[in-house]
């Protein structure tokens, strides 16, 4: 019979946690699915690990490529897939037994959407650094497809292994992509260009496990650098800037300007530089002036906004001065 969804693993030096992951998909209320475990060139116990499981588990689908990297790991299980929906799932972490069950129903239910995601808890919480558990409460606030699409080009809103989509969608976009950056986010940016429909269950139905063996703490291609780059080569090309409105960045300090500088290269100058330091107010930059947030609330033309400024808790501040200014997310 053919399976409802096929639970994507790519592995590599998976032993010491593969087993939970595996347990936790095998106690999924949604029986109808296949585990495809791409084993990326493991060098530990992973293999024998998988071959006892698929021994026990007819469901359970070994791929063993060799060393080929993640991208064309993925790549290769979503062209083994069987089921028209891919289920991501890393091998460290945890499913809530409902997930399958839960992000196939919204996908039934709702033909528009390509995607679905589901909040997430980190884990373990000792130890947690407060940039994290800044990061886990951005993505839960995140659920609607307008709102992921808002706060696409701030952080990645979608953690990967939480996703559910619809494989063809994927196909069609060529899959994933190998490069100097972070492969799913390229796919998100690419998803959400193509007017992809996407969005989030309400329920914890991942444990995301954090730890010093992360990709975003220990890969280059995952450095806010690599970040800043890709969002600029992407957001350059989505049509969501205004053609012919002036750009008003807000940030004037160097880290924010070593962001801004993809983006600028790439053909958006500024018209203008917000900055909250009055030190600041009145010099030039790159040859546009620097002006205190209140010159927005009478500039005219009205420029459109690009907010660099990533200290926790700042963004929310930005927003709410330039909601009270009359400047709407989006269009502003």
């Amino acid at each position: 019979m053919r399976p409802a969804v096929s639970v994507l693993l790519p592995v590599r030096d998976a032993a010491a946690t593969l087993d939970a992951c595996l347990d936790s998909i095998a106690c999924q209320t949604r029986e109808d699915h296949e585990i495809l475990a791409v084993d990326d060139g493991s060098r530990d116990t992973t293999p024998a690990i998988l071959a006892a499981r698929a021994a026990r588990d007819p469901r359970i689908r070994v791929l063993r490529p060799g060393r080929i990297g993640l991208a064309a790991a993925l790549n290769l299980g979503l062209e083994a897939a069987r089921a028209p929906l891919v289920a991501r799932m890393d091998g460290d972490d945890l499913m809530h037994p409902r997930r399958l069950e839960l992000q196939l129903r919204t996908l039934a239910e709702t033909p528009a959407l390509d995607l679905v995601s589901c909040r997430v808890r980190l884990f373990p919480r000792r130890g947690l650094r407060a940039g994290y558990r800044h990061y886990e409460g951005w993505l839960n606030r995140s659920l609607s497809p307008a709102a992921v699409r808002a706060q696409m080009y701030v952080e990645s809103p979608l953690p990967h292994p939480s996703v559910v989509y619809r494989r063809h969608r994927i196909l069609e976009l060529g899959g994933y992509r190998d490069g100097d950056f972070p492969e799913d986010y390229d796919l998100w940016l690419r998803l959400d260009t193509a007017g992809a429909g996407m969005a989030k269950r309400p329920e914890v139905l991942l444990w995301w496990r954090d730890g010093p063996g992360r990709l975003s703490r220990r890969d280059p291609r995952y450095r806010r650098e690599a970040f800043d780059r890709l969002r600029a080569a992407h957001l350059a090309a989505s049509g969501r800037l205004p053609a012919g409105r002036p750009l008003a960045y807000w940030g004037a300090g160097r880290p924010t300007r070593r962001r801004a500088a993809h983006l600028i290269a790439r053909g958006h100058p500024p018209a203008a530089w917000i900055d909250i330091d009055p030190r600041k107010t009145g010099i030039r930059i790159q040859g546009a002036p620097v002006h205190p947030p209140a010159w927005l609330r009478e500039a005219r033309p009205r420029p459109f906004v690009l907010v660099y400024v990533s200290n926790h808790g700042a963004r929310e501040q930005i927003a709410a001065a330039l909601a009270a200014m009359g400047y709407r997310p989006g269009r502003d």
